[in-house]
């Protein structure tokens, strides 16, 4: 799987380790940055993973700051992203079944490392449920994006 991943300076620790967790996995992705733990603004980073994704260079993103909150508000706003703010494996996975998440984001200073490879793990390995009732949702949420 192809993986665009991004994080700001509070995140850079965590996507540091992911890094590791993606090559062992045998994915190939794409390092956005930040590469190093300078003071950068969450939103820029968030953008980059996203539109990344959006414009089909990648199949999904990862995206970190210290919440996780600040960079899914932000890739939340590039057309066609459906970024998950996640801190468990159930969450991770529900959000591919249910919600065919294409960026997923993560609280470098809420999750510890062993857990975020767990949820990164459940997150690519889980498979969109492609039911009815979800591609309903889904593209109801797409028609909100034209609002």
């Amino acid at each position: 799987m192809r993986i665009a991943i991004g994080s700001d300076h509070a995140g850079f620790a965590l996507k540091q380790y992911l890094l590791t967790v993606l090559s062992e996995r045998g994915d190939e992705y794409r390092d956005l940055g930040t590469h190093d733990c300078q003071s950068v603004d969450y939103p820029d980073f968030g953008r980059e993973v996203a539109r990344a994704v959006a414009r089909g260079e990648f199949e999904r993103g990862i995206a970190i700051c210290s919440t996780g909150i600040g960079i899914s508000i932000a890739c939340n706003k590039v057309r066609g992203i459906r970024a998950a703010l996640c801190s468990d494996t159930f969450s991770a996975r529900r959000s591919r079944e249910h919600n065919n998440a294409n960026v997923l984001c993560l609280g470098g200073d809420i999750v510890g490392l062993g857990l975020a490879a767990d949820i990164v793990n459940a997150w690519l390995d889980t498979p969109f449920g492609n039911g009815e009732r979800h591609q309903r949702r889904i593209d109801k949420i797409a028609s909100i994006e034209g609002s």
